[in-house]
């Protein structure tokens, strides 16, 4: 009778130990990533009205008219989706006229100018938190190029119209190839690199010629003062021919900055191109600046004002020169996580100088319309 309570002793231990050992796992603390399959469908859509203040036109009975027009300028579905966490990928189909995947002559037309889908991204995305940092990743397909991604989630105005290097045509929103993506440790900035056809998402590769695409962001002071966070340098190269030996090449200077109550940037670009070796290798230059004072509140809405201005000599060799001055005011609706939607009223007004012949002051007015979610 005396080994009963010894007994029983070893029984209560043995049962502790076992419940102890039931809530333990092998590597404590870890959480072991999703691989969850799952797949995501969003929406993005850019509307417009536009009044043409200048140049005037002409209709079919000579009347002197303000041109004027709704718009659908972008309509995106965004399918995005995880076939586990390392694999990763996205589809989005685009809209536009089909007046504008053609090369129209002087007075030529579509008879039927519809609005027709296109694939705009199509890619598959490897990432590589496992072994870098996070946000690091490779991506193959049709994909985002290094710097209006990037870009673009500073400038948030791509509804009101392009970003200054891609409306000026220096190169592709979006194109074919293969690109590696690198976050610094600390915040302290990142890499994307890739390698392109060259001719963007809508046309084919006519060439052998493939475009290097490189763009190193970095924050200097991303340990400082909140104030200071906010300063990104950024340094864009674009590398490619049009035939063999024919350069096309880009190089962009770029300084932003972020704040609760502003966000402005500066570009500058230098650009050449030669488009055969029988022809001279003309070099062009420009600047831009813009800036988006806004008044948040706490719901998340804010009123914002667009300021902009760009600067562009195609030709450094001769004088002509043209410019570009945006001013409007936007209201942000209230929102969560990533949905957006706005409302801008603005101007937009362009000058040529110099130019022979000469070129009309063209401007129009236009209420702008954001969804995306």
């Amino acid at each position: 009778m005396r080994r009963l309570p010894v007994r029983f002793a070893l029984l209560i231990s043995l049962c502790f130990a076992r419940a102890v050992s039931a809530q333990v796992t092998p590597a404590a603390g870890y959480t072991p990533p999703d691989d969850t399959p799952s797949i995501k469908v969003g929406v993005t859509l850019y509307t417009d009205y536009t009044y043409q203040q200048n140049p005037q036109a002409t209709d079919s009975d000579g009347n002197t008219i303000n041109p004027s027009s709704f718009n659908v300028t972008r309509s995106y579905i965004n399918i995005t989706g995880n076939l586990s966490h390392i694999v990763a990928f996205r589809i989005t189909p685009d809209v536009v006229r089909e007046s504008g995947l053609l090369n129209l002559g002087a007075g030529s037309s579509v008879s039927n100018d519809s609005l027709v889908f296109r694939i705009k991204y199509a890619f598959a995305q490897f990432n590589l938190d496992d072994w870098m940092t996070k946000g690091s990743w490779a991506r193959f397909g049709i994909q985002q190029t290094p710097l209006l991604d990037y870009e673009e989630n500073i400038y948030r105005y791509r509804f009101q119209g392009t970003t200054f290097t891609e409306r000026e045509g220096f190169y592709n929103s979006a194109d074919a190839g293969a690109s590696f993506h690198y976050n610094f440790p600390s915040n302290y900035g990142d890499v994307h690199v890739g390698v392109y056809n060259g001719e963007g998402y809508a046309k084919t590769d006519p060439n052998d010629q493939k475009a290097v695409e490189l763009r190193g962001t970095v924050r200097p002071f991303a340990r400082n003062v909140p104030i200071l966070r906010g300063i990104r340098l950024t340094g864009f190269y674009f590398g490619d021919n049009y035939i063999k030996d024919a350069e096309r090449t880009r190089g962009v200077a770029q300084v932003t900055f972020e704040h609760k109550y502003i966000n402005a940037g500066y570009d500058y670009i230098k650009a050449h191109d030669q488009p055969s070796i029988r022809v001279a290798d003309v070099a062009a230059s420009g600047w831009s600046w813009w800036a988006t004072p806004k008044v948040p509140f706490d719901n998340g809405s804010s009123w914002e004002l667009l300021l902009r201005y760009d600067h562009l000599q195609p030709n450094t060799t001769v004088a002509p020169d043209r410019t570009r001055t945006i001013a409007g005011v936007a209201y942000w609706f209230p929102h969560q996580g990533t949905v957006s939607t706005a409302l801008l009223l603005d101007y937009d007004g362009q000058t040529f100088n110099n130019f022979v012949p000469a070129q009309p002051r063209q401007s129009k007015v236009a209420l702008h319309g954001l969804i995306s979610f």
